[in-house]
């Protein structure tokens, strides 16, 4: 009987592991679509609005997205095992919206390969692959976050109210 129950215990996690259900949803419902949204919001805030900041204190709306694609790269770099690319090595100059723009989506390709290659025994291998993964889910949505009081404030609908929107229209 015990032997039955270890060896049905044993096919179920090694059905999990095999189906990567942490590194699949992280992707499916949470990197694409803070992806979507910053390379949206990017996209969408008119140029002259770039350097604009909500308080004196607080990064412009360039500088958040700079900052996103930093992280990106250091992130994705440590999934791929490999150090982080050149390209990050030029963020830090970036202010206009096509350099800037190009930049995130850049880190953002970078890292569609980089989760695309890693399976959930590899994530959850170390802390440090771990980490890199949840940090670019959850650092993006933070960004993110802070992007949408910049649009707002701009006088423009975030991309994630507005993918929303047509939705609302369809069930009246």
């Amino acid at each position: 009987m015990t032997t039955r129950i270890v060896a049905c215990f044993c096919l179920a996690v090694g059905s999990l592991a095999a189906q990567n259900n942490l590194t699949t949803t992280a992707t499916q419902r949470y990197f694409n679509s803070v992806r979507r949204n910053l390379e949206a919001s990017a996209d969408g805030m008119p140029a002259d609005k770039y350097s604009f900041r909500l308080t004196p204190g607080q990064m412009t709306f360039a500088e958040w997205l700079v900052h996103s694609a930093d992280r990106n790269f250091t992130d994705c770099a440590v999934l791929k095992g490999e150090s982080a690319p050149e390209a990050q090595r030029q963020l830090a100059g970036l202010k206009e919206k096509a350099e800037v723009g190009k930049a995130l989506k850049d880190s953002f390709a970078y890292c569609a390969a980089a989760i695309e290659a890693v399976n959930d025994q590899k994530v959850l291998a170390t802390p440090q692959t771990t980490n890199a993964l949840l940090h670019v889910i959850v650092h993006n949505n933070e960004i993110y976050g802070n992007i949408v009081g910049y649009m707002r404030a701009s006088g423009l609908v975030p991309p994630s109210t507005a993918a929303r929107a047509p939705q609302k229209k369809a069930e009246k």
